[in-house]
């Protein structure tokens, strides 16, 4: 399987592995998803074929290796295209760690049934989970706070919800599991870079006045009260004309515990619809979007792909080169994004992203050891202030664009 290509003069970084005792994917692979697979057990009501199944994959992911799907899995050729083939017999801490992750999520779920036939068929093993967020009072405390807004300006409104979705991303259900209660480092500002002036440039208030507008992708991460925050962006740069046209990215199956599908889509919207104020305008507007095309809900399959961003087939690579702008959210799509490796952190962004066929924005609360595009003096005074956790929990964000 080839590497990520590096941008010219860039030298390629050591791709991460989850063969380091001590590390931040280690912990992913030997911790995280064994407690991943007791929450699904105890949130749904398997039977014992299903739990046997579970209980075959926790040991398998720890002590086992990769052995190939079945062959009547329907997306077989695809994960043979994605490298399954190479990776077979292998440990799972001796692959790439996207590969990795991205492999145990799929063979999650063949153990809960999601692909076969009988009563666990296209059911979510993370619903529960996510939907209990999503009707949470503090779901209901944000919303109540839209109606703040009104006596913001245009650009303090416009800023306001887009830092609500940055930040939104705490809301990662699978990284609660491993890192609660965490608190941002008083000695070092939360965000790590800012260029957020940078996106308003590309997105100018009179953007969808008459004249052709522009088209805005947004590659959404997770569901419940992250993705609400992004529904909410989508729908004011709609309603403020910054936009002509949104199209929302999201998975097409579960994936990563919290990552927003289709059903998680109109489980938010009828959150907001639901609501009062100005959450149930903008519910409004969105739902009218979506039945007028102005905004449009993507699924593709690359969405799931164990593979970076520069590997995405030509049809998305069409669809990224004509937007106006494409918005990268959350950890795992900036892993992607600029590639999961151990770059170092002043690595020019601009320079990991030049591959990506348009003008394109990285919103990333970060959650993982990969980070690059800071400045010299931010990663010092990080290192300093003591933390060793700034890079992986969460209390840290950055807002980084290449145009």
């Amino acid at each position: 399987m080839p590497d990520t290509p590096a941008a010219p003069d860039t030298p390629a970084a050591p791709v991460l592995l989850g063969n380091e005792p001590g590390s931040f994917p280690h912990g992913v692979l030997a911790e995280r998803h064994p407690a991943i697979i007791r929450q699904v057990r105890e949130n749904l009501p398997y039977g014992p074929d299903r739990r046997r199944a579970l209980d075959a994959l926790a040991a398998n992911c720890v002590e086992g290796v990769i052995e190939p799907l079945s062959a009547d899995a329907p997306d077989r050729d695809r994960w043979t295209a994605w490298g399954m083939d190479e990776y077979t017999g292998r440990s799972w801490f001796d692959v790439p760690w996207l590969w990795s992750e991205s492999w145990f999520y799929r063979r999650l779920l063949d153990a809960v049934g999601w692909f076969g036939p009988g009563p666990w068929h296209g059911v979510d093993p993370f619903r529960p989970v996510k939907l209990a967020e999503l009707r949470s009072p503090r779901t209901d405390e944000e919303l109540d706070a839209l109606d703040g807004l009104d006596a913001l300006s245009a650009a303090a409104q416009a800023d306001a919800l887009l830092h609500g979705s940055l930040w939104g991303n705490r809301a990662d259900l699978g990284f609660r599991l491993s890192a609660p209660g965490t608190t941002p480092c008083a000695d070092t500002p939360p965000l790590v870079a800012d260029d957020s002036a940078r996106l308003w440039s590309l997105l100018p208030p009179d953007a969808g006045t008459g004249t052709g507008g522009g088209t805005l992708c947004l590659v959404a991460d997770n569901a419940g009260r992250e993705l609400v925050p992004d529904l909410l962006l989508l729908a004011h740069l709609l309603a403020t004309g910054r936009v002509a046209r949104a199209v929302l990215h999201v998975k097409p199956y579960p994936y990563y515990v919290s990552d927003a599908t289709p059903a998680d889509v109109l489980d938010a919207l009828e959150r907001l619809t639901g609501a009062k104020g100005r959450a149930a305008g903008y519910g409004r507007l969105l739902w009218t979007a979506l039945t007028d095309g102005r905004l449009t809900v993507r699924a593709h399959p690359f969405s799931c792909a164990p593979l970076p961003y520069a590997d995405m087939p030509d049809d998305l690579r069409a669809e990224f080169a004509a937007a106006t702008l494409t918005v990268v959210k959350g950890d795992l799509n900036y892993r992607r994004l600029v590639g999961d490796r151990r770059w170092p952190a002043t690595t020019a962004f601009a320079d990991v992203t030049a591959y990506f066929p348009g003008p394109v924005a990285a919103l990333r609360t970060l959650k993982s050891d990969v980070i690059t595009g800071l400045d010299a003096t931010v990663e010092t005074a990080l290192v300093a202030a003591g933390d060793q956790r700034w890079r992986t929990a969460g209390t840290h964000a950055l807002i980084q664009v290449r145009d």
